[in-house]
């Protein structure tokens, strides 16, 4: 039949693909290509976009100056906001919701009590037998076991503990293929506790691809906050605290789920025995979903009795963290039934609740001596103090009803690294503390600001504000805060009034927030908790801190209303700055963008009738702008607040809300005239490049020109921010203009096939974002509907590169966060911003691991049976001293191993001289026989090699040694350098030897001589040649000798057995004895094809083919003692392709970066040979 071609199958036909004639189109243009079946067109053809004039007609412009910004960058957790989302707004995922419906399908009570919950899989998994990954984490522990008596007693004393408990149980039956999962584990001290082990089941270790956890649901955050957990426990006079016991082990897991928790261990604890099959009953400490059983688990129980224990449900509802449980009640009997309550709640569920404390000697006193904390087990309630004890972090002088600080920290050197972790390790979570951990803070923003390096030390400038600093900690232990805001001697309570105070300062902004009772004969004032923020480097005006310190407040304000559970009666907000109030206050004028945003959230979580002015000498909130030494916090208004709060009445200050006339945030009049216009085609030209700030700025001083804007000064933000919205829609309109057409109808929507549907996007101003369901979220624009961009374009891949560069370069995760926290939403961004990152030059630098390609099969030297020590590697050890008379000699040792038996020959060498391997070479064949082929590594890749014998066996004539075995008829090879995975086959037997000759010279030290040396080298060899090849059947009484490789060397057995046969005179004579050694040769091949071979043919690793190493690539080369980071540059010259077309070693050219005065090399480019498992491929094929 004669007809065209139209559809190519079978691409894989190499042969009928194959280019006569290929004919090039232009840049991103398709291209043809004729072959045997006829023309093809390959690549994708360029969008048609329809042409459109726009013209422009200005008929006002008002200019005004923007301060520039500096181009300094710092840490961005100096400088973020605060996190001021409500814990109520937590987002959850489908996931999650999946996660929940499981537990609350499957949840019950087992007979003996117990919650039992499934693991929450994401699908029923199918996993591989990973029995081998757990026996080889097993051998490790039981080293580290044998090294440490100690932690063998801890480790066997907790897992006796857990057995004990019923918390595992031991495994007789075997499970179904698929549905088993071995999990290593290990034993892990408390940091504070070094007497007290954990043992962590390691879910995530990885077996063919893929872990346990890998498909657990992690579930939603059912954690309470932190913060709120705190400042509740500070409401009334009886604090009580308490623990759950093993809180993850008291939560089983479903019968049907318990195999996929299985583990190795020895019965009673004797590693000297095999290890038996365990599976854990219980949610593990390790497992990814533990924390939410758990958490979901106590939430249950708490509403099952909801309605018998309501107190107690509350409280283990609202008032845990985790296992930790803190309250504050009213009175010690409701302390007392509270706690009681709270046990039968909890031993419902088989939990167990103890380390009760208390501030109240009656509720400590009404608790079981077992169940209270051991700081108070033998502390006389009637004589002694009560201790100090921390909660949640937070030292608690149980005595006093105070919180106190004591800060011991570590000496850390003055860079920029140290500082940082003594700043990040003040661990404050009320902050308290803030107006003098603002100082630190500052110290390190004003080194990153000058670019001193992480290592760099602290510039002498600020060397003296650093050390006063470091200093004025100590007194820190002179700080007392009451844990109460309510006293005992308060009385009668009125009313509750909450006041936040905030302020800015060139230096940081922050906000503190009271509590005010007012009882019926006296007023009591506390300070809830502060923040505190170093201002940014960028220059901003201070009204605009002004406004951010207010809209902290406004969120610190929505957080305590809703989890502080106490009755406010009315509220206030407090400012110094008469401009932030105008803002808040004023309903006619609009705003620039940062302000309108701002006031909004404001107007959102407060009522702008509730913000008054304070003066500045009052608002406590200015230490927190500014920072204070620590005696000068205790002796300011910080803790106790200003003294109008301790009045009985207050007199407030209500500002105007007229703004200045001139102020840069209110926006002017604009009329703007908009036709249609000849669309000018930028993608081409943005390819041009490289960084998105540089086609901000130029787009922006083209629009400048088109203006007619003659003027030379900086470029401000509102421009850039036009140029950025430019190119964002010439984007939009190149991948998106049927969307855009689309939306700009009168209530236009995509169909609900779109890709894009999900996301409900709207057009504003032009601009595609996405819609969504935060439109009423107190969050800026770019967050609530970030602009949506297509996966691929120039525009596209300049914003990643930015923000990746922007967050040092980290992954896939923070960059893609990063662009959403910026406003942008990319269409497929999760698999865009991975493609860059792999493409990514510094984090291929950084991160990249070295090439890998599949194993190459076994050569046939190794496995074609042949005579011994005809195909053999060689390698040498040592040294070994011996004595000559009274002089000491050093001596080494040459091994030959056969490739194809594993025999071995040793022959000691008298020093490292060509002329003395010559003569162990000749007495080798002299022995052994003719020998076809020797292998051996470069000097760099010696067993146990020193120094002076790597540069000896460097400085080999192998010239003279290749000219010796070539008139043997044998051939001399020596691997590539630095290859040692390639030596594996004697290096191997290297280790066997120095293990047998370890214990045998270990008795001989300083009595050896040359022929007792030579004689504990040929009894090792004699002993490694005595080694099974396969231990398959060793176990077996039934089954034969095992193959050691003296069968074929020596025709016998280690146990002197009669010859097989009937054997006569005649038997004698040459022919039918020729006839025994030939049987006894095909017995051992037969044994040894049957039992060895198979052995061996598996890859261990490398499993898969991966992209050849091509020439032009731009590599680094791995080397071992030097830092990543210096690691040399170079070029592939030549790549060498094995007989199966894989690459497995390559000649590179490598460079010095040393030049000249006029840039010329001082010293010639290297050409070396290395295999790619020593390079890390940055750019392909350049």
């Amino acid at each position: 039949m004669d007809c065209g071609v139209g559809l190519l199958i079978g691409y894989d036909c190499s042969r009928a693909l194959i280019p006569r004639r290929v004919i090039t189109g232009g840049d991103y243009e398709p291209y043809a290509i004729e072959t045997d079946l006829g023309w093809s067109i390959v690549g994708s053809a360029p969008q048609r976009v329809q042409a459109k004039d726009v013209t422009g007609f200005c008929h006002r412009v008002s200019v005004r100056e923007v301060p520039p910004i500096t181009p300094f960058a710092v840490i961005k957790a100096l400088e973020s906001d605060f996190a001021d989302t409500k814990p109520g707004d937590r987002s959850i995922s489908q996931e999650d919701i999946c996660f929940l419906q499981i537990l609350k399908e499957r949840i019950q009570q087992n007979k003996d009590g117990h919650l039992e919950m499934p693991l929450p899989f994401k699908a029923r998994p199918h996993l591989p037998d990973n029995k081998r990954l757990a026996l080889v984490r097993l051998k490790h522990l039981k080293r580290k076991l044998d090294r440490d008596p100690k932690f063998k007693i801890d480790y066997v004393r907790f897992m006796e503990g857990v057995f004990k408990d019923g918390d595992a149980e031991k495994v007789e039956n075997q499970a179904e293929l698929g549905k088993v999962w071995y999990i290593p584990h290990q034993g892990v001290y408390h940091p504070r506790k070094p007497g007290k082990i954990r043992v962590v089941f390691d879910c995530s270790a990885r077996y063919e691809g893929t872990s346990l956890n890998d498909h657990l649901l992690t579930g939603p955050d059912l954690t309470n906050s932190l913060t709120a957990v705190l400042c509740r426990f500070r409401k009334y006079p009886i604090a009580v605290m308490c623990d759950v016991e093993k809180m993850f082990h008291r939560f089983h897991v479903s019968e049907d789920d318990r195999d996929y928790l299985r583990f190795l261990w020895w019965e009673n604890g004797d590693t000297n025995s095999e290890p038996s099959e365990y599976r854990m009953k219980v949610h593990l400490f390790g497992a990814s979903s533990s924390p939410g059983c758990a958490n979901y688990g106590m939430k249950h129980l708490a509403t099952q009795c909801e309605k018998e224990y309501p107190s107690a449900a509350s409280f283990i509802q609202k008032h845990f963290y985790v296992d930790d449980g803190l309250i504050s009640v009213k009175s010690v009997g409701e302390a007392i039934e509270l706690v009681k309550d709270a046990q039968a709640v909890c031993a419902k569920g088989k939990l167990h609740l103890h380390k009760f404390l208390s501030n109240s000697r009656e509720v400590l006193d009404s608790v079981e001596i077992a169940a209270c904390a051991t700081e108070v087990k033998n502390v006389d309630l009637n004589h002694n103090d009560l201790p100090v004890q921390r909660v949640l972090g937070i030292r608690w002088n149980i005595e006093n009803d105070s919180f106190s600080f004591k800060v011991s920290l570590e000496e850390k050197p003055a860079t920029r690294r140290g500082i940082l972790s003594i700043v990040a390790s003040l661990y404050d979570p009320l902050g308290f503390l803030a107006p003098v951990i603002l100082e630190g803070k500052r110290v390190l923003q004003e080194m990153c600001q000058r670019g001193t390096g992480w290592d760099e030390p602290l510039p002498k400038d600020l060397k003296s504000r650093w050390e006063t600093w470091m200093k004025d900690l100590e007194n820190l232990e002179r700080i007392e805060i009451q844990r109460c805001f309510i006293p005992d001697s308060l009385g009668e309570i009125q009313r509750a009034e909450l006041h936040h105070f905030s302020d800015a300062s060139s230096q940081g902004y922050g906000q503190c927030s009271y509590i005010r009772v007012v009882g019926r004969e006296r007023v009591c004032c506390s300070l809830v908790m502060g923040k505190a923020r170093v201002a940014p480097t960028k220059i901003v005006t201070i009204p605009r801190l002004e406004l951010t310190a207010a809209v902290t407040s406004a969120s610190v304000s929505s957080m305590l209303r809703e989890e502080l559970e106490l009755k406010i009666d009315d509220e206030y907000f407090w400012t110094d700055s008469k401009v932030v109030l105008g803002y808040i206050n004023n309903e006619a004028r609009r705003f620039h963008v940062f302000v309108a945003n701002r006031v909004q959230r404001i107007r959102e979580n407060t009522d702008a009738r509730k913000w008054y002015y304070v003066d500045t000498g009052e608002n406590p909130a200015d230490h927190a702008s500014r920072g204070l030494k620590v005696a000068d916090l205790i002796k300011s208004n910080w803790f106790s607040g200003p003294g109008f709060l301790w009045e009985r009445e207050i007199a407030t200050k209500q500002a105007t809300s007229d703004l200045l006339v001139g102020d840069p945030e209110v926006r002017t009049t604009q009329v703007l005239k908009v036709e249609a216009a000849r669309q000018f085609d930028i993608q081409k030209h943005l390819l041009r490049f490289s960084r998105w700030a540089t086609a901000v700025n130029v787009i922006a001083r083209i629009q400048r020109l088109a203006k007619r804007i003659r003027t030379a000064e900086p470029l401000n933000v509102e421009e850039r921010k036009q140029a950025a919205q430019t190119l964002v829609k010439l984007a939009q309109q190149d991948a998106f203009q049927e969307e855009l057409n689309t939306l700009s109808q009168k209530l236009g929507r995509l169909p609900c096939n779109h890709p894009l549907f999900q996301l409900d996007p709207f057009l504003q101003d032009g601009i595609m974002r996405v819609g969504g369901r935060l439109r009423k979220a107190s969050v800026p624009l770019e967050l609530r509907h970030p602009v949506i961009l297509p996966k691929d374009g120039a525009v596209t891949n300049l914003i990643i590169a930015h923000h990746h560069a922007k967050i040092q370069h980290q992954g896939r995760g923070q960059t893609l966060n990063a662009l959403r926290v910026n406003g942008y939403w990319i269409a497929g961004g999760s698999k865009a911003v991975a493609q860059y990152i792999r493409q990514c030059v510094q984090c291929r630098k950084a991160r990249a691991p070295p090439e890998e390609q599949r194993m190459a099969d076994l050569p046939s030297d190794r496995v074609d049976p042949t005579p011994p020590f005809t195909y053999c590697g060689m390698d040498c050890f040592g040294p070994f001293h011996t004595k000559q008379g009274r002089k000491d000699q050093k001596r080494y040792g040459l091994l030959f191993t056969c490739f194809c038996s594993r025999a071995v020959h040793i022959d000691m060498l008298e020093d490292l001289t060509t002329d003395a391997f010559i003569n162990a070479l000749r007495c080798f064949i002299a022995l052994r026989g003719a020998v076809r082929h020797i292998r051996s590594d470069q000097g760099t890749n010696f067993m146990g090699a020193r120094n002076e014998m790597a540069k000896a066996l460097k400085e080999l004539d192998k010239e003279r040694v290749t000219a010796y075995l070539a008139e043997k008829q044998c051939d001399f090879q020596m691997n590539t350098p630095h290859s040692s995975h390639a030596g594996g086959a004697w290096e191997r037997q290297i280790r066997t030897v120095r293990s047998v000759l370890s214990t045998v010279l270990a008795g001989s030290v300083g009595r050896l001589d040359d022929a007792s040396l030579r004689t504990f080298l040929y009894e090792a060899m004699c002993i490694v040649n005595n080694r099974p090849l396969t231990v398959d059947n060793i176990n077996d009484p039934k089954s034969l000798e095992p193959l050691t490789p003296n069968h074929l060397i020596t025709m016998k057995s280690s146990i002197p057995l009669p010859p097989p046969g009937k054997f006569v005179k005649e038997d004698l004579y040459a022919k039918k004895r020729w006839r025994r050694v030939q049987y006894l040769t095909e017995q051992f091949w037969h044994r040894w094809r049957k039992e060895y071979l198979v052995n061996i043919a598996l890859r261990q690793r490398w499993h898969t083919p991966r992209r050849n190493v091509e020439v032009g690539d731009i590599v680094i080369l791995k080397e071992e003692d030097v830092p990543r980071n210096e690691w040399k540059l170079a070029r592939v010259v030549e790549a060498h392709e094995d007989d199966d077309g894989l690459v497995r070693k390559v000649t590179i050219q490598t460079g010095d970066r040393k030049l000249g005065k006029r840039g010329e090399r001082l010293i010639q480019p290297s050409i070396i040979q290395r295999p790619i498992q020593k390079l890390v491929v940055l750019v392909k094929n350049c």
